[in-house]
């Protein structure tokens, strides 16, 4: 993916849950707490080996932790509810 586009992507869904996968091969999903044009940062998903609110936050903030827009190949709303 165009790092121009993941970016514009990773802003319109700010403070929504998204499934983003990488070049590695992996796939986060969790809220985009912030964004820049360097980084994504999503608050991992507690049911998928995140850690919830506060998780690398400062003062009770969670930011979660940043992903490379370089780095991003796809990225897709993730259903409110997995079964």
């Amino acid at each position: 993916m165009n790092p121009t586009d993941a970016y514009n992507l990773c802003c319109k869904y700010h403070g929504k849950r998204v499934r983003i996968s990488d070049t590695s091969g992996r796939v986060h999903v969790g809220e985009i707490t912030r964004v820049d044009r360097r980084q994504v940062w999503i608050l991992p998903d507690r049911r998928y080996g995140g850690y919830g609110l506060g998780f690398w936050g400062f003062g009770g903030r969670g930011f979660g932790f940043g992903i490379a827009i370089g780095t991003i190949l796809g990225i897709a709303l993730a259903p409110i509810i997995f079964f």
